[in-house]
């Protein structure tokens, strides 16, 4: 007979059932942040991963089959998948994975400290950082006076970046052109445009180009445009900086609600929580290949990423 599962309140012999849904070609690493508080899929959980591959109009359909497959609850990586989620189901538990938007003015919960619905989990607070995260790419780049914002079409996440980011360069004498894309068949087309007119591209945080990290760095390399990136993985694979919070902290906290749903708590009694602590990365070797001088001023707050 099956052991009671040990810290978890599931009945003998049943797996909890995990909804991850993403815009994304590929999941956060949610799996490993399940791993950390001793969630291991096949022994005490279930994982039903959909992927829209950066195909937004294909999220309502995968939130719709994760509600038919009746899972205990849906971590949601993106604005738009938030919204699909919320559109599919009032009664399943949704825990947002790190979302970029604010998720009171989104309509996501009721407020911060009482959400008040079937919604809860993680701001990372992208648009309020997107000022910061420019001011950083023109101290790295000083030359700079015309920067590219790389956006996703009908990704709602771009929107409040996009505004903080324009209020920022009306200080720092940039001029700033904001480039939507489908998905991963509009980067080549796009960089070798951006290069004849740009000096770098400040990406916005969007999973979508988080799933598609290798490929933008190489297409940025190739092209020889400096990228400015949300997460540390980007800066290894490709970017030139990243500035941002820790996204492995982000995940654990993301899995630590669905525990405490999984254990009894309401979303609806679960306070959104937001991070505390933004972190420098630089890339050495990009800035090699870039022939870019990293300033000792941003050295001496940075990481150093291989």
């Amino acid at each position: 007979m099956l052991a009671l599962l040990s810290g978890c309140g599931q009945p003998v012999g049943k797996l909890y059932r995990i909804g991850y849904l993403t815009s994304s070609t590929v999941p956060l690493p949610f799996r490993e942040a399940l791993r950390d508080i001793g969630y291991v899929e096949g022994q005490n959980v279930v994982l039903e991963v959909r992927q829209a591959a950066g195909r937004l109009d294909q999220l309502p359909a995968l939130a719709a089959d994760l509600v038919r497959l009746r899972v205990d609850v849906i971590v949601a990586a993106s604005p738009p998948a938030i919204q699909a989620a919320k559109e599919a189901t009032t009664t399943i538990p949704i825990v947002m994975g790190a979302t970029s938007v604010d998720p009171v003015t989104s309509g996501f919960v009721d407020s911060l400290g009482r959400p008040g619905g079937n919604i809860t989990g993680v701001s990372m607070l992208a648009d309020r950082i997107a000022g910061k995260r420019l001011a950083l790419l023109k101290q790295m780049i000083p030359r700079s006076t015309h920067i590219a914002v790389l956006t996703q079409t009908n990704h709602s996440a771009s929107i409040g970046q996009v505004k903080a980011a324009r209020e920022a360069a009306k200080t720092l004498d940039i001029e700033l052109e904001v480039i939507e894309v489908r998905d991963a068949r509009d980067y080549e087309t796009v960089f070798t445009d951006l290069r004849k007119r740009v000096q770098a591209v400040f990406v916005v945080a969007n999973p979508t180009f988080f799933g598609d990290r290798e490929l933008l760095g190489g297409i940025a390399a190739k092209h020889r445009l400096p990228m400015l990136c949300e997460w540390r993985e980007m800066a290894a694979a490709g970017c030139l900086m990243a500035y941002g919070p820790n996204l492995t902290d982000l995940l654990r906290r993301v899995a630590m609600y669905v525990q405490r749903i999984e254990r009894g708590a309401r979303p609806a009694d679960l306070p959104v929580e937001q991070p505390t602590k933004f972190d420098l990365f630089i890339n050495p070797k990009i800035a090699q290949v870039l022939g870019v001088v990293v300033p000792e001023s941003l050295l001496i707050q940075a990481e150093l990423v291989p």
